[in-house]
């Protein structure tokens, strides 16, 4: 509902606004979106991890997730910053508005956030027709893939997105919802915490049929779980690695994210049938 409304104020804003000449955005993937949405060129400035597409590596840095440089921020005179609601942190945001500097935030927790915030960035720099397009191809391909996997045999699934310490997502996270997306149940999607840390006990006992790592600092996750035999994953031979940079951000891309891992459990059922086979 929160959503809604702010969209729907972004909105009539906008009808009245003219296009965004100078956006900074404070989040790699809301930059990647506003490039999406044909606004690229309108992005003065950004943050560290800015890198998709690769016309962003050029863009200048004023800082990084947990820091922004306010006087440089000022000197660029934005009339947009873009900030992400559930990342960015709070007193950053309260203190560039402090400053009276035109914030718009975004939340991207679920696949339908990131055609609605391709929608407002076409809004507010005047590109909707790119926008639009990107925002219903995105869609249709995400339809298609729920349409095609909606059937299939479900999974219990772990999803690593760290090993020291061990942390998993709970099902209001984007990556849980791809992984329900193509037939998985996340084993922790119950937990309160949109990202929780847990202990190899939980994760025993929840003996998950599939585990997915987008853990990148982990060459090989499959072999750093063998000692764990008895969890049915292991046991299985369905330990995958992801890359964190295509199913962690919420954006476009996410469409290839969620192949790969539909895919993906494809094959574990594929390896969870031939195991329960007589033999």
């Amino acid at each position: 509902m929160r959503l809604a409304l702010i969209l729907l104020w972004f909105a009539a804003v906008a009808a009245h606004a003219a296009p965004a000449q100078r956006i900074v955005s404070l989040a790699p993937h809301l930059t990647e979106l506003a490039f999406t949405a044909g606004a690229g060129d309108r992005i003065v400035a950004t943050v560290e991890y800015s890198n998709h597409p690769d016309a962003a590596r050029n863009i200048p840095r004023i800082g990084d997730a947990f820091r922004v440089d306010l006087e440089r921020l000022v000197a660029l005179r934005p009339d947009a910053v873009l900030v992400w609601e559930s990342g960015t942190p709070a007193p950053t945001v309260e203190r560039i508005r402090a400053l009276h500097l035109p914030v718009v935030s975004f939340q991207t927790q679920r696949l339908e956030h990131v055609a609605t915030v391709l929608r407002a960035l076409g809004r507010l720099a005047g590109t909707s027709e790119i926008a639009e397009r990107a925002a219903s191809d995105y869609e249709r391909r995400i339809q298609e893939l729920r349409d095609l996997y909606r059937d299939r045999t479900p999974v219990r699934v772990f999803i690593e997105v760290d090993d020291r310490p061990l942390y998993t997502v709970n099902g209001k996270q984007i990556m849980s919802e791809i992984v329900e997306l193509c037939g998985g149940r996340n084993v922790f999607a119950d937990l309160n915490e949109l990202a929780p840390a847990i202990g190899i006990e939980a994760v025993i006992a929840a003996n998950p049929q599939a585990i997915i790592s987008t853990d990148d600092t982990v060459p090989d996750a499959a072999a750093t779980w063998q000692r764990w035999r008895h969890i049915e994953a292991v046991r299985t031979g369905n330990v995958y690695t992801l890359r964190s940079d295509d199913i962690a951000r919420a954006t476009t891309r996410l469409t290839v994210a969620a192949e790969s891992v539909c895919r993906t459990l494809d094959t574990a059922r594929q390896r969870l049938r031939a195991a329960a086979a007589p033999r």
